[in-house]
């Protein structure tokens, strides 16, 4: 706007996103949001903007810019403590330097009105904002400072110079360096925006994206309580959430996880001194509950894809957010206080892939936490516990320390690694380890007590959503693989998954779907008791299992509804994956003594002496004696399917031994909410015994479709036990017999116009088996992730074979 130009102070409503080089990238983004979303019901403190034209008059006026260049002018940023020492010098001219009267007038002035807007001497936010935020190619935004609850005119000057010194922060004296920018190319504003309450309520940040993955279809919100410096900072693990924004937009309630953060400690209002904010510990009892509800949840999720969507339109271009909120604890609503285009994360949805994975076991894991990225590196590790010891930290070694702040980076640089004690995926370890592209390990809680310096460490992010730091230095590959020049064949190609910690990462491989979706894990992983203990909680009296039941089910009033919950999340977040995608989800299929192992399983399990052809798959689900746990299975694929709006999934029946027990587990399925044809719900059948095969025409009146498990159907087929080391040479999925089976089974399936697929463990293993699976005319066939890229290739090859020699 050409008459901002001269102006000390602009309002909110009268910047946008094109006032950058007048009010920086915070504040142009701020004005944008509150001119323009305001009235969609985005709730945002109003504020005003201290320009940069202000800045630069403070430095002319104050006479201070030639004494910083000679300052900065020979400056070797390699060298620590001059940096230190230099930096130190020119925030202390700047806020020795004293305000010329005319800008001061206008600042206390717009104070002033806002004193009339929300009250007399109004709690504000003072934050910087570049003018170089947010360009292509570089990220300014979080080397300067923010003030929190500043009152009273003199504590709000004060805090407009500080904000105009950080521009001189040892880290954003380094990062413009580096990038080549004059120290006075780049000017500063500031931004002064009504505090929200959030000390007496949470706060923290979201971005429309996945952090780790760049998977663009979920909002990820943490939360904390108090003020969201601690988020931020990473002072604390907080909650975290995901929400599905497809069905989100549909109506639906897609919250696919919710995890609970430790929050061991909060930033709230101070009245101590000339300290206007502290940290205080959470009531141990809080820690255990989320912060958010259901409700408050989606609400700032809308929000986030609001602002998402507005800025893609108005930037013409796919432009996710990193978005700051706050919960006012006075009159309990939510509001979003910053929000700028996300420029690192959305580069790494891309049509290839680097896979990186150990191919030697870690004997001894020193810490565990949040992984940061999907990578593996190593060195030796060097424990900092203090800032003013960077200078020991050598280039490639591993930094270990409790948390990182800005001060940080010239040494987070050198890092071959990071660990941190204490923060989330928000954290500012965790950020910037993405934006240097480095494994990061954080919230470990304890990694600067059990780790040493010296020694040589593995730091392992390419195991899921936990991070590991190995004892010693073990071997590992690096494989890239693109996607773009792969084939497409008329075969469908889908994946097996077992984790939703590994979905939205395997989301970018070039596959039809899923087809099969393993419940074993989630229960094992996720719930880890038995369902029965949990149904009836009340009647246990074994006290080791009470002890374990009530420790993971802490928060939880419902027992069942922890199981229900916690199963449906993880089903949900495979099916977003890969949706509208197929995602064929197999009921549990634990044998007895597996079940066993789960919390409380012994005292609710038969011991079998033969397990492996015992109590499993279907007889169970209509049986007196687990239907109950069943009922808590088809509640968590009810809320995944109507609540989630996730119809994507389609569900299988594992070990049916006749199609009277597929027509028991139909019925059971409709009593509990589930009914075949109903939202689009198809049923399908594992093909993993004889009388699958035999019977399938009658197998073909029940279910909608087969998918063959081989590694059963083998065992079966050639009376193998296959967890027997003394019989395993005779365990072929390709044997002849084998393959009679499995092209007996394809052909009845076509012959009755049923879909029929492959999820076994053979086409993974053997290519050979693949092209037979083609010849046979099988629908799809589902493999392990890492035999996709080499297995669409055999299948190109085989289909061209045949359509030549047709």
């Amino acid at each position: 706007m050409d008459e901002s130009k001269d102006a000390f102070v602009l309002w909110f409503d009268k910047i946008g996103i094109g006032d950058v080089g007048v009010v920086g990238g915070k504040n142009a983004s701020l004005g944008e949001m509150y001119r323009n979303l305001s009235k969609l019901g985005v709730a945002i403190p109003n504020g005003f903007a201290v320009t940069a034209h202000a800045y630069r008059y403070f430095l002319d006026k104050a006479g201070i810019e030639a004494q910083i260049r000679s300052w900065l002018r020979d400056l070797d940023v390699r060298d620590v403590e001059e940096l230190a020492e230099r930096a130190h010098k020119v925030r202390n001219l700047i806020r020795r330097s004293d305000f010329p009267e005319e800008l001061k007038s206008e600042i206390l002035k717009a104070y002033e009105k806002m004193s009339r807007e929300y009250g007399s001497h109004v709690d504000v936010a003072v934050r910087s904002s570049a003018t170089a935020e947010d360009l292509p190619g570089a990220s300014f935004a979080g080397q300067q400072e923010t003030y929190l609850n500043i009152r009273g005119e003199a504590a709000l000057l004060e805090a407009v110079r500080n904000c105009f010194a950080s521009l001189f922060t040892n880290r954003a004296i380094v990062y413009r360096t580096e990038m080549k920018f004059d120290h006075f190319s780049v000017a500063l504003s500031v931004g002064v925006q009504k505090m929200v309450r959030s000390d007496k309520a949470c706060s923290g940040v979201m971005f429309t994206l996945d952090t780790e993955t760049g998977f663009s279809d979920v909002v990820l919100i943490n939360a904390a309580y108090g003020l969201g410096e601690t988020v931020v900072q990473g002072a604390v693990n907080p909650d975290e959430f995901f929400v599905f924004k497809p069905t989100l937009q549909k109506g639906s309630r897609p919250i696919l996880q919710k995890k609970t953060g430790e929050k061991k400690i909060k930033a709230v209002y101070s009245h101590e001194g000339n300290k206007p904010i502290k940290t205080v510990p959470v009531p141990k009892d809080d820690r255990v509950k989320l912060v958010l509800s259901d409700d408050e949840v989606l609400s700032l999720a809308k929000w986030g894809v609001m602002i998402e969507e507005y800025y893609t339109k108005k930037l013409g271009k796919y432009t996710p957010m990193d978005i700051e909120w706050a919960k006012d604890g006075v009159t309990n609503k939510l509001f979003i206080v910053q929000a700028r285009p996300e420029t690192i994360h959305s580069e790494k949805y891309v049509k290839s892939m680097v896979k990186y994975a150990l191919n030697q076991k870690g004997t001894k894991v020193l810490a565990k936490g949040s992984a940061v990225g999907e990578k593996i590196g190593q060195g030796k590790a060097h424990v900092i516990k203090d800032v003013h010891n960077m200078k020991e930290f050598r280039q490639g070694e591993v930094l270990i320390t409790d948390m990182t702040d800005p001060d940080w980076v010239p040494i987070m640089k050198m890092a071959s690694a990071i660990v941190t004690n204490r923060g989330g995926r928000s954290s500012h370890a965790a950020i910037v380890s993405r934006e240097l592209g480095l494994p990061a390990v954080v919230g470990t809680n304890n990694a600067t007590e059990k780790i040493k310096s010296g020694t040589p460490v593995t730091v392992s992010c390419a195991e899921g959503e936990f991070g590991f730091v190995y004892e010693g230095l073990l071997k590992f590959d690096v494989e890239k693989v693109d996607f773009v020049k792969l084939p497409k064949t008329r075969t469908k190609v889908m994946v097996n998954i077992g984790s939703p910690d590994e979905a939205f990462e395997h989301s970018r491989l070039p596959v039809d779907g899923v087809g099969l979706a393993r419940e074993e894990f989630i229960i094992n992983n996720y719930i880890k008791i038995h369902p029965l203990a949990l149904v009836n909680y009340k009647n246990v009296k074994d006290t080791h299992v009470r002890a374990q039941v009530e420790s993971l089910t802490k928060g939880w009033k419902d027992k069942q509804e922890f199981f229900v919950e916690r199963l449906a999340q993880g089903i949900a977040t495979i099916a977003a994956a890969f949706y509208p995608k197929d995602v064929i989800l197999r009921l549990s299929d634990f044998k007895s003594n597996e079940y066993a192992n789960l919390i409380g399983g012994h005292l609710f399990e038969p011991k079998e002496e033969n397990p492996m052809l015992g109590w499993r798959g279907a007889s169970r689900y209509y049986s007196e004696q687990f239907r109950p746990a069943f009922a808590l299975e088809c509640r968590a694929i009810m809320k995944a399917r109507e609540e989630m709006g996730l119809s994507n999934i389609k569900v299988m029946v594992p070990m049916c031994r006749t199609p009277e027990e597929g027509r028991k587990v139909i019925k059971e399925m409709e009593s509990n909410g589930l009914k075949q044809g109903r939202n689009g719900l198809e049923v399908y059948v594992m093909c993993e015994i004889p009388s699958n095969v035999v019977l399938a025409e009658e197998f073909c009146k029940v279910f909608d479709g087969f998918s063959i498990g081989s590694n059963d159907l083998t065992q079966f087929t050639l009376g193998v036990d296959r967890d027997s080391a003394l019989v395993s040479h005779i365990f072929d999925e390709r044997d002849e017999a084998v393959r009679q089976m499995v092209a007996a089974a394809i052909k009845a399936a076509k012959a009755n116009k049923k879909k029929i697929g492959i999820c076994g463990q053979a086409p993974s293993d053997y290519p050979e088996f693949a092209e037979f699976l083609v010849e046979c005319g099988i629908d799809s066939i589902s493999l392990n992730p890492d035999a996709i890229i080499k297995t669409i290739l055999v299948i190109d090859k085989k289909e061209k074979k045949m359509g030549a020699g047709k």
